[in-house]
């Protein structure tokens, strides 16, 4: 359900609303209006009058949060679905270009010092800067694409990954790979795994942890699909685990989930996720990369309130991809755990959470 105004032309201020969650308060919804409203200006003709920036965006919006058909928002808007096509991929090329800027900007040192902070009170894992994973996008598969597309899930889709902080927002996406591509591979060829190779994403130096000696690096966290490196921690493999490793996998996956939770929220506030996108390739794309900025934009604003192209060659086995893993990772791995039985960074729950696993 939409709630609009009652007259569009004096612009009165209205709340976009998706099935019983509110997208917006309406506060946010005007400074949305204000960034968008230059890009989304139409000129008048003798022909006819333009569509207003506020009414673009709403059906956009509508759009995004029902994932309701073009026929529907023909109806409801009174306009023509090729026209609804034409605004919702406008305004979601619009709503990227101008809001990534603004909510997905790359961390600084003291930013990414901030995030680790949030980690460590809320998720109990310190040095912790964002955890990584990927989440395949359902689509009808593309015409003449082969194979390329179909997942391990026996559907088609392409790989929207993310790296998340622990309040549910993406500081990073990449929406490049091919369904049938691993989480490892897409993010060994993404810009931001290039980046972290590279030691450019201007992390913090090293710092120690209360007890102890050795300075730790600031590190990723994500699931076993992932290689080990001195930045990225994925869990021990689960085969005749002592009791200390056992207790690293379960503090790496109280972080872990975090970035899990933002891919739930994602969907089920935009639940044009929830079906197949039945969209041109590079019309799905933008309005996934719609959703996760409105994503950011909305949990910066509201949420803390509540509770292009594909890569064309095989992403399967890469240098990079193997040079992610090292002995100095699994090192700085080692040194976790050790910290995490220690007086100084034991939980007073955790033994018994791992018993009772």
């Amino acid at each position: 359900m939409v709630c609009c105004c009652d007259d569009m032309a004096h612009k009165h201020r209205f709340i976009a609303i998706n099935s019983h969650i509110f997208i917006f308060f309406a506060n946010s919804f005007d400074e949305l209006l204000d960034l968008m409203s230059p890009t989304l200006q139409r000129q008048d003709t003798f022909m006819r009058e333009s569509i207003a920036p506020v009414e673009r965006l709403l059906i956009t919006l509508r759009y995004l949060a029902t994932g309701q058909s073009l026929v529907s928002l023909h109806y409801a808007f009174m306009i023509g679905k090729s026209t609804a096509s034409n605004i919702i991929r406008e305004t979601c090329c619009a709503l990227w270009d101008i809001l990534h800027d603004v909510v997905m900007k790359k961390p600084n040192k003291e930013e990414w010092m901030a995030i680790a902070d949030v980690f460590a009170k809320t998720c109990n894992f310190p040095n912790c800067v964002g955890t990584l994973d990927g989440k395949h996008i359902r689509i009808i598969k593309p015409k003449g694409s082969g194979s390329v597309f179909f997942n391990y899930k026996k559907y088609f889709s392409f790989v929207l990954f993310a790296v998340s902080d622990a309040n549910y927002c993406f500081t990073y996406i990449d929406i490049r790979s091919y369904g049938r591509s691993s989480d490892a591979a897409v993010f060994a060829h993404s810009e931001f795994g290039q980046m972290l190779q590279q030691d450019e994403l201007d992390l913090p130096a090293n710092t120690t942890l209360p007890g102890t000696a050795d300075p730790m690096p600031f590190a990723f966290v994500g699931d076993e699909a992932f290689a080990l490196g001195e930045h990225v921690m994925r869990p021990y493999s689960n085969r005749g685990l002592s009791v200390e490793k056992r207790v690293f996998n379960y503090r790496l996956t109280r972080a872990r989930r975090v970035v899990e939770c933002a891919f739930g929220i994602l969907s089920n506030k935009w639940r044009i996720l929830h079906c197949p996108l039945n969209l041109q390739l590079e019309n799905a794309i933008s309005v996934v990369k719609a959703v996760c900025v409105l994503h950011n934009f909305v949990r910066h604003r509201d949420g803390f309130r509540f509770q292009g192209l594909f890569l064309v060659h095989s992403m399967e086995s890469t240098d990079l991809l193997a040079s992610l893993g090292s002995r100095h990772g699994a090192s700085v791995r080692d040194k976790f755990a050790a910290y995490f039985m220690s007086p100084e960074g034991e939980l007073s729950w955790q033994l018994q959470a791992i018993n009772n696993e």
